[in-house]
């Protein structure tokens, strides 16, 4: 069965512009916040639809904050399935694949007997520029 793609919207091709706009993960409230700075009239309800639409489809990549909160990046196309370098300071975000995890991932899921296994790794620390100011 082929899925059909989601409507464009104005609010949605908003909220896509934004995240084409950012180099770091943000929670849909950062967002929605830019958004209204921009003069976007735009409920914190359909941002947060729009996100969780636009993570479905690829177009970005969400992840879970050490507080808990999801955050949202546009997402690198054609990387395919990537994990993500973040700054604890400044939010930075570097896309990586690392074929030796899935491979690991494999392994230890057969091992198990587990199949069809997912898995995210976000890795958390300083960038350079953060370090030199440390």
């Amino acid at each position: 069965m082929t899925q059909t793609p989601p409507r464009r919207t104005r609010q949605r091709t908003a909220v896509a512009e934004v995240l084409d706009g950012l180099a770091e993960f943000r929670t849909a409230q950062d967002i929605h916040d830019l958004l209204r700075r921009r003069g976007e009239s735009i409920g914190l309800a359909t941002v947060y639809r729009s996100l969780q639409s636009m993570a479905e489809s690829g177009e970005a990549d969400v992840i879970r904050t050490p507080d808990g909160q999801s955050a949202y990046r546009s997402c690198g196309q054609g990387t395919g399935h990537h994990h993500h370098l973040i700054c604890r300071s400044c939010g930075r975000t570097v896309e990586f694949e690392l074929d030796s995890m899935e491979s690991l991932v494999t392994d230890v899921a057969a091992r198990h007997g587990f199949s069809d296994v997912g898995h995210e790794l976000e890795l958390f620390g300083l960038c350079a520029a953060c370090s030199e100011n440390n």
